[in-house]
């Protein structure tokens, strides 16, 4: 269990600060921020992932097709997240 803790925030830092990357614009997140944005990108490109392919890979081993479908979901989610955010109250 603590192991799956440990890949999870690694991949959702990764994912996230790929997908603030590929993003431009000025996002002001913390390190935290930035593992939430991943760990979202993870749910949601795992969704996508299963919608698309009607699959699901139940090895549990680190896989590069995962960490790829975390950042198309974290841009995604990055995405959402500056849609519906309210720009007016941030200074």
């Amino acid at each position: 269990m603590i192991t799956f803790l440990i890949v999870l925030a690694i991949v959702g830092i990764i994912a996230g600060f790929v997908a603030r990357a590929l993003v431009p614009g000025d996002d002001s997140m913390g390190i935290g921020a930035t593992m939430l944005l991943g760990i979202v990108g993870s749910v949601i490109g795992g969704f996508l992932g299963y919608a698309l392919f009607g699959t699901d890979f139940e090895d549990g081993a680190f896989q590069t097709a995962g960490l790829i479908g975390s950042i198309i979901g974290a841009v995604i989610a990055l995405l959402v997240y500056r849609a519906t955010s309210d720009r007016s109250l941030r200074a």
